[in-house]
């Protein structure tokens, strides 16, 4: 017995379509605007929505896309209309709604619409996290425009990213719904043209350059020659240059053929206020894919996880979301459990005044103070001296010689 979520304001609709469905063996659910299908969607997590278009508060169509941006498309949805367009329809498959099925429904095309979903969502692999999740984040949104401009021009574009990147959050912005995605990183065969075809529409990725074998550097600059050919698209991130690269065999014809295109991602570091907010949205979307029981964190652990420094970059944050998600004894997270079960050792003790500071003239205990302060805040932030001199009221060029002058090595820059 299938969980069927029936979304309509239309109480006639509603009705007529849950009768067919229960009598059909299905346990329906039914909701009268977009606020109740929400609340449905949390609360029954239905195995398939049938879902109106034109509704009072919110439209379907927008309802839809909130689902996708926020890791919740992770069940078939059916859209319906009396008065739908071809453009319309387009559109909510682009999103990732399954079917498109006009006013009035005749029993039997309902009735198969509704098996094929449910197949499909038998099938179905939840998608991983992308920027379209944080359209609150003006770096978040920014970055999302450009990746999308450039990916609409080319089909191929590296990321270049320092440890601590976000090269997959980057990649799946550009991956479309329920098509294929291949790590070309994760595979020892070689890749053939019946491989590619059959991922057509989809996106090949791979995260780091410099970590693929012979074989996966020449899988790669196979499909680079083909990717319009497949209709494919191709994202690919490193932290190397090109020398770097050229010295671990990569051909340096595809080199240059790979970073035509090319764009400078930030670190988690350079996003650290947004660290809460994509934890927690990792965190929904582990519950989402039925890998962990629902859990939520509070603001301890959320302020915790964003003054981490996040040096192995999203892939390390993945872990320590999931890590935490299964090793949590209730539904809340909270701080002292980031600390305790993932954190134990994380970086030095805090620097301390010795005990004798009182006593020593005013000059050196003021040096011994902005010591510590300075180490404290360069650990804190990650070495980001934007932030540093930000807290600390010094301009940039004050702030360098006051380092220097201390015998400390300013963190990186923001460049």
């Amino acid at each position: 017995m299938a969980q069927v979520l029936v979304v309509d304001d239309e109480i006639g609709i509603r009705e007529l379509l849950s009768e067919i469905l229960t009598d059909e063996g299905h346990d329906v659910r039914t909701a009268e605007n977009a606020a109740a299908a929400r609340e449905a969607r949390a609360t029954a997590r239905p195995d398939l929505v049938l879902l109106d278009i034109w509704m009072p508060d919110t439209d379907g169509i927008t309802l839809l896309k909130e689902w996708a941006a926020n890791g919740q498309l992770t069940m078939p949805v059916i859209m319906m209309s009396g008065h739908g367009t071809i453009d319309t329809a387009v559109e909510a498959t682009r999103i990732g709604a399954m079917d498109f099925l006009e006013k009035p429904i005749g029993m039997q095309k309902l009735l198969a619409a509704v098996d094929r979903g449910l197949e499909r969502g038998r099938r179905r692999v939840v998608a991983g996290l992308s920027l379209a999740a944080f359209p609150r984040s003006a770096p978040l949104k920014d970055l999302k425009k450009r990746l999308e401009q450039m990916a609409a021009k080319s089909r191929s574009l590296l990321l270049r990213s320092n440890g601590g990147g976000i090269v997959e959050l980057a990649a799946r912005t550009l991956h479309a719904p329920d098509k294929p995605w291949i790590d070309l990183a994760a595979s020892s065969e070689p890749l053939s043209l019946d491989t590619l075809g059959a991922a057509s529409g989809g996106l090949l990725y791979c995260e780091e350059l410099a970590r693929l074998t012979r074989l996966q550097q020449k899988n790669l600059l196979f499909a680079l020659e083909r990717l319009e050919r497949h209709n494919l698209h191709l994202v690919a991130g490193t932290g190397n240059d090109h020398q770097g690269l050229a010295q671990q065999g990569w051909d340096e014809a595809g080199l240059r053929r790979l970073a035509e295109v090319w764009l400078a991602l930030p670190t988690l570091a350079d996003l650290r206020d947004e660290v809460p907010d994509i934890a927690s949205h990792l965190l929904t979307q582990l519950a989402e894919a039925g890998e962990s029981p629902l859990r939520r964190f509070n603001s301890g652990a959320l302020n915790a996880l964003r003054q981490h420094v996040w040096t192995g970059g999203y892939g390390e944050l993945k872990s320590a979301v999931r890590s935490l998600a299964l090793a949590a004894l209730g539904e809340e997270i909270d701080g002292e459990e980031v600390a305790r079960l993932l954190f134990p050792n994380d970086g030095p003790a805090e620097p301390g005044l010795p005990p004798d500071v009182m006593d020593l003239p005013l000059r050196e205990a003021r040096e011994m103070f902005e010591r510590v302060y300075f180490e404290h805040h360069l650990r804190l932030d990650g070495g980001n001296m934007t932030r540093l001199a930000e807290k600390s009221g010094l301009e940039r060029t004050h702030l360098y010689r006051k380092l220097k002058d201390l015998g400390l090595r300013g963190g990186k820059g923001e460049e």
